[in-house]
């Protein structure tokens, strides 16, 4: 018995504050997240229901994370709920390119199936296919 090895040490259990480690997920949204269901995928190419953009999905926010002012900036009569989902676009429009927060009440899959030229994609995804953007990156 002396050469045995031992391939998993036994650990000391510690106790966590029930109250402390729900605070940790509150602030961090974890509950959030696990309450909400995104209709939308990464690298999925989603087009703005009222204005002409279109972009591919590289985050989502389980609900609104953005700022105040971001939030009250938009015009009171068209301003979406806080309480759904929330998407990071690398999108585009025929001027330019830049990265958009749209509420998901606002997208629609985009048909078209061209790629989106956004010169940022090739950083998280792979080549368009299939009508999508696969993940791709790099570990250092």
């Amino acid at each position: 018995m002396a050469n045995d090895h031992i391939l998993f040490p036994v650990m000391r259990r510690v106790d966590v504050d029930k109250w402390m480690s729900e605070g940790i997920m509150e602030s961090a949204g974890v509950r959030d997240m696990l309450k909400s269901e995104a209709k939308y995928h990464l690298g999925q190419v989603l087009r703005h229901r009222k204005h002409p953009f279109r972009g591919v999905v590289f985050d989502v926010d389980a609900m609104f994370s953005n700022t105040e002012d971001w939030y009250d900036a938009i015009p009171e009569d068209s301003r979406p709920s806080r309480d759904q989902p929330f998407y990071h676009l690398l999108a585009e429009n025929d001027q330019s390119y830049y990265v958009a927060y749209v509420s998901e009440q606002n997208l629609v899959p985009d048909d078209t199936g061209e790629p989106v030229e956004h010169p940022d994609l090739s950083e998280l995804f792979g080549e368009f296919e299939d009508g999508r953007y696969p993940l791709q990156f790099q570990l250092n």
